[in-house]
């Protein structure tokens, strides 16, 4: 008589689900690690306040029309969104490199999926990014007297998902580094054509249609809109909600092709 073997069903693999518990492992781990690291506290959390100062002394004295706000109100506003994602992706970028190239991620016992370590990497600098924002914002405020016409919080909230966005991006320039000097590289490809386009320099409207149409595919053009509707009076609170979830999405996207992308070791 035949008997027939019954085949074990297969578990998940750690690629094939998400797992809250090593994600939170993960975020602790790293956030354990940036506490002794002071020199990368500094530059996140006092580095934007710095440079915000820097156009604080620049513009403070400069004359506007009766009526008008500031160059320093207008500019310094957008560049609480900007700061906080051009440190962020750096900040993220070399630390997600340092650890492929040690082999610290082959190491380790768990089995870890790519996306519960980028999930853990989100989580870690994202509570990094909403301290950044908060700290930024409150100098901007008091120190650097920013005049806002809508709510604060709401400047905070758009500065945070903008870190994040550069949090995201910063790992998936990451998967493709060799080297922090790679990762560094990266800079002028992501971040700069960004700031360019994002109607800071000139505004969108007066840019060639073919400029304006990268511009309309960059998530940081949608930053700077939604931080220059808090800076309104009349605020178009949807549109601003709009840019908000496109910078989200745009930040979700670039860690889902990260995770797709990310090699546990760079020889």
């Amino acid at each position: 008589m035949t008997t027939t073997a019954t085949r074990p069903t297969p578990t998940p693999t750690p690629a094939a689900c998400l797992s809250p518990r090593l994600v939170t492992a993960t975020a602790g781990r790293v956030l354990r690690q940036l506490r002794h690291d002071h020199r990368t506290i500094a530059m996140m959390l006092v580095l934007p306040s710095l440079l915000l100062g820097l156009l604080y002394l620049l513009w403070k004295d400069v004359p506007t029309l009766p009526g008008q706000p500031g160059v320093f109100d207008r500019v310094g506003l957008t560049m609480l969104g900007i700061f906080p994602f051009v440190v962020m992706f750096l900040v993220t970028s070399i630390a997600m490199l340092r650890e492929r190239t040690s082999g610290t991620l082959e190491r380790l016992t768990t089995p870890l999926a790519r996306l519960d370590l980028l999930l853990g990497y989100g989580v870690a600098f994202g509570l990094m990014a909403a301290l950044q924002a908060l700290v930024t914002v409150t100098v901007a405020t008091t120190v650097y007297d920013l005049d806002v016409a809508g709510s604060i919080w709401l400047v905070v909230v758009i500065a945070v998902v903008d870190a994040v966005l550069g949090v995201a991006l910063g790992l998936l320039a990451s998967a493709f580094a060799r080297s922090e000097f790679q990762a560094v590289q990266f800079m002028p490809v992501i971040v700069l054509p960004q700031f360019f386009l994002c109607g800071l320099l000139v505004p969108r409207e007066q840019m060639a249609g073919w400029l304006q149409a990268i511009s309309d595919v960059l998530p940081l053009t949608y930053a700077v809109e939604a931080l220059r509707e808090v800076g309104r009076s009349a605020a178009e609170t949807g549109i601003m909600w709009r840019d908000i979830g496109i910078v989200a999405g745009a930040a979700l996207l670039a860690l889902a092709l990260a995770a797709a992308t990310l090699r546990r070791r760079t020889s």
